[in-house]
């Protein structure tokens, strides 16, 4: 019998064998070696760029910063040139998934392509629409299972004991508008995230299959993957009131929760 694969190594697989950081970097800008550095610096101003390649013939051999051309008097770009150094370098053909963790400890990146530095990647691309696809893909998956473990738990409709009335009225309501434009399947498929999350994190068993440390403490870890869900349906900003790095481990969070949701039967 052949092994079927859980939806989150699906989703692994699909990101890992076809979305590579190809499609959110962005071609690294580059000046000349013997440009000028206040010209440069200008430039740089003028266009908000905080890094740019510097060319010696037809390679880009390392890079300049404004913050550190703020402090130079005269001189070429190549007197304040910066080498490239190993942990600053990534392969054009690098996941997307093995992206994240890696911004979580430099916050930008030198792609490489074909041994030539060509772009540049940091945590403002995972703004873009690839990354998003993967984003929103983790946090469907997560409100897929959390549903699958309250079918699980709730036999015979027992879930609706559990939920306050004001939201099992919400989610009848939503059944009753699907009913007469004959859509409706089951009223369970009309809970929203917040109901799945209270459902599940209502049962104790739950809580330590899935290693929550506390509903409380769950009902927060859900609650953060719901707002990153909704800024993502809304194509809001990713990181309003948060960060990069709370953003990818929340990210990474998601995904080892979705693992161990799959493994329970």
């Amino acid at each position: 019998m052949k092994h079927l694969k859980s939806r989150s190594q699906d989703l692994r697989s699909l990101f890992e064998n076809n979305i590579t950081i190809e499609y959110v970097a962005e071609p690294l800008k580059a000046v000349s070696a013997t440009d000028d550095v206040i010209e440069v610096l200008h430039w740089m101003q003028a266009q908000d760029f905080d890094v740019v390649g510097v060319e010696s013939g037809d390679i880009i051999s390392g890079y300049v910063e404004r913050s550190s051309l703020m402090k130079a008097k005269a001189g070429k770009c190549s007197d304040y040139q910066r080498v490239f150094h190993p942990k600053e370098l990534i392969a054009i053909s690098t996941p997307l998934m093995k992206l994240l963790p890696i911004l979580q400890q430099t916050p930008r990146l030198f792609v490489l392509d074909c041994n030539q530095v060509t772009g540049i990647v940091t945590c403002g691309d995972l703004q873009k629409a690839p990354a998003r696809m993967l984003l929103f893909g983790l946090v469907t998956l997560l409100e897929m299972n959390l549903l699958r473990l309250v079918r699980l738990y709730y036999p015979q409709d027992s879930w609706q004991k559990v939920l306050k009335p004001e939201r099992l009225q919400v989610a009848q309501r939503l059944w009753r508008e699907s009913q007469e434009r004959n859509e409706a399947t089951d009223l369970l498929d009309y809970l929203q995230f917040c109901d799945k999350r209270e459902l599940v994190l209502n049962q104790p068993e739950l809580l330590q299959q899935l290693e929550l440390k506390s509903k409380r403490s769950g009902e927060r870890f859900l609650k953060s993957a719901e707002q990153l869900r909704n800024r993502l349906a809304h194509a809001q900003n990713l990181v309003t009131g948060s960060s990069w790095i709370d953003l990818i481990s929340l990210a990474e969070a998601m995904e080892r929760l979705l693992i161990r949701c799959e493994e329970i039967e």
